[in-house]
């Protein structure tokens, strides 16, 4: 039988190629989307449609609300910086969501009976936030080998697999497509236009247009007209 593993899928760029190497390592996934307040649903409409075309067993979509604790661009009311990537933590960071994230998809493992748990969380081009660091992957592994019945009780220990974090935006395109992961089925954008075109101008999009370049290909999705499409 193929060992089980949750995915954190979000129906994003990263998402969908951690899947796909969740799946060519020889697992059974089970994915995890979260309806957790964001400002358009575009992501999850992309995760709903195409989870299973993916290769999950299993989809399951939490619903939670962060927009009641606020304090980021993409819960509430704050425009989506559209300068660039700069050295400060962005105001896109949303408060310990991956740990709320991998907090949830731990909690699924456990009752699959399964320690094999899938992120896609990228140290190299990204926004700078602090849970997508290594040492962050690290102490959260720990943690759950702590606090969880089957860890304490040595039936199997968890895994933290973050098998993008180290790789480049465009060796992350390269890998997905080895893969046969389609692109055009993925969503990436923070501040899509109302027809639901891609803006081009926030950190999402311009790290995904700065990877499609470097992998010397275009990119699929449909983005509105600004300055930095190719």
């Amino acid at each position: 039988m193929k060992r089980k593993a949750v995915v954190l899928y979000s129906g994003g760029l990263d998402s969908t190629t951690c899947l796909a190497i969740a799946r060519a390592e020889g697992f059974e996934t089970y994915a995890m989307s979260f309806a957790y307040g964001q400002r358009h649903g575009a992501e999850l409409d992309v995760a709903r449609k195409y989870a299973r075309e993916a290769g999950a067993v299993d989809h399951m979509l939490v619903e939670i609300d962060l927009r009641r604790m606020g304090g980021s661009a993409l819960t509430s009311d704050i425009a989506v910086p559209k300068e660039g990537v700069g050295n400060d933590i962005p105001v896109t960071y949303v408060p310990a969501r991956n740990t709320i994230f991998l907090s949830f998809a731990l909690g699924w493992a456990e009752v699959l009976g399964c320690f094999d748990i899938f992120i896609g969380v990228n140290a190299l081009d990204y926004s700078g936030y602090p849970d997508c660091r290594p040492e962050y992957i690290a102490a959260f592994e720990k943690m759950a080998n702590l606090a969880t019945k089957a860890g304490v009780e040595g039936s199997g220990r968890f895994t933290i697999h973050a098998p993008l974090i180290s790789l480049s935006k465009g060796e992350i395109i390269k890998r997905g497509l080895s893969l046969g992961v389609d692109y055009g089925h993925t969503h990436s954008c923070y501040d899509p236009a109302p027809e639901g075109f891609a803006c081009g101008e926030c950190d999402s999009c311009r790290l995904r247009l700065k990877g499609f370049a470097e992998a010397g290909l275009e990119d699929p999705v449909r983005y509105a007209a600004h300055k930095n499409r190719p």
